[in-house]
């Protein structure tokens, strides 16, 4: 069996929607690679004949235990060149996931082995994620939230940002909401936004970009 970039790419995917909470359809793998729903269904049609995607009487997809397996090699490749961009060349944390996903597909097994010898093992990525994906219930069993559901009052630090949406993630960069930055959440508004103080300031977000912000009590 061939692994195309294309079956690597899908494969993240799914692994990456499952992390975000996403529903683990057609459709939002349509969304998240830029691809027509018909292209999504020959694709993923060609997964499971391959054995690493399965799919239930609703649609949902979930990967086999083969596809777990390359969808985890890519996103640790992809986790190890975010991290190689900032912590040795400095590249600005907001800009790396769009190059991780150039770059994922080409690296070999050996320059794997001599990324984890440069930079070490178990460490987060720019945005706060770990190489291994934690979908939402593991984050709260941890006793993360997102910032859209924590309490006013009280330290918190942020903990892990989305990092698909690169204007998201320079957004958030504007105003200092970064992985470790410590804030406190000062009040819920009418119009369904969130104020908070982040390095003496005062800033707020729409319940629906904090839903993207992962924090911890600090």
């Amino acid at each position: 069996m061939k692994i195309t970039v294309s079956k690597e790419d899908y494969l993240k995917a799914i692994a990456e929607a499952e992390a975000e909470g996403e529903p683990v359809i057609a459709a939002t793998l349509a969304k998240w690679l830029g691809v027509s729903p018909p292209a999504v269904t020959m694709s993923t049609r060609r997964l499971k004949r391959d054995g690493l995607i399965e799919a239930d009487p609703g649609g949902h997809l979930r990967l086999t235990g083969e596809g777990r397996k390359i969808a985890d090699r890519i996103l640790n490749r992809h986790h190890l060149i975010e991290r190689m961009l900032v912590e040795v060349f400095g590249m600005e944390w907001y800009k790396v996931h769009d190059e991780a996903e150039r770059l994922e597909h080409a690296v070999s097994e050996d320059f794997e082995k001599l990324l984890v010898r440069k930079l070490g093992d178990g460490a987060a990525c720019p945005h706060g994620n770990q190489a291994e994906v934690y979908p939402p219930a593991e984050r709260r069993r941890r006793g993360w939230t997102t910032l859209d559901e924590a309490r006013a009052g009280g330290a918190l630090e942020v903990v892990s940002v989305y990092e698909r949406d690169r204007k998201l993630l320079e957004f958030l960069d504007g105003i200092a909401l970064r992985p470790g930055a410590s804030l406190e959440l000062v009040a819920r508004n009418y119009d369904d936004t969130i104020s908070f103080r982040v390095g003496g300031r005062m800033s707020q977000l729409s319940s629906a970009v904090a839903r993207k912000v992962w924090v911890k009590p600090a």
